[in-house]
């Protein structure tokens, strides 16, 4: 468990029955390091960029997961075409090893598309920051 989770956990009964599903730990530092992989190259956009994305970094995201792979088709009825739209990345969908590869793919989509112009040594400078 996280320092998190105590606030939820305390307000568990003494001697109820309770159901859990034990998982393998995700390494949190890293959930927190592709966090600051999108919010540092959400910052190097340009203006014309961050407008395409309607001012939104969570738009962005999504955008750069897709691209990465990470997401399903599905049929859009108001559209009447197949669309694509991310998977979850919640600790509960992926294991160490899938996001470890999510982080990568989005990193490559990130300086392949967005950041071409950008060292990725200077990047990962900047990302110290985040």
């Amino acid at each position: 468990m996280y320092d998190s989770d105590y606030d939820e956990k305390r307000k568990l009964k003494i001697g109820e029955t309770y159901k859990v599903k034990i998982t393998k730990a995700r390494n949190v530092q890293l959930h927190r390091k592709y966090f600051a992989l999108i919010a540092c190259a959400w910052e190097y956009l340009n203006e014309r960029q961050t407008e395409f994305f309607g001012e939104n970094k969570e738009q962005f995201r999504k955008t750069v997961e897709i691209a990465a792979g990470h997401c399903d088709t599905v049929f859009s009825l108001s559209r009447r075409e197949w669309v694509e739209i991310p998977k979850s990345i919640s600790f509960e969908k992926m294991d160490e090893l899938e996001f470890r590869e999510l982080y990568d793919r989005c990193k490559d989509v990130i300086f392949g598309v967005f950041l071409k112009h950008i060292s990725i040594e200077e990047f990962e400078k900047e990302l110290i920051n985040f």
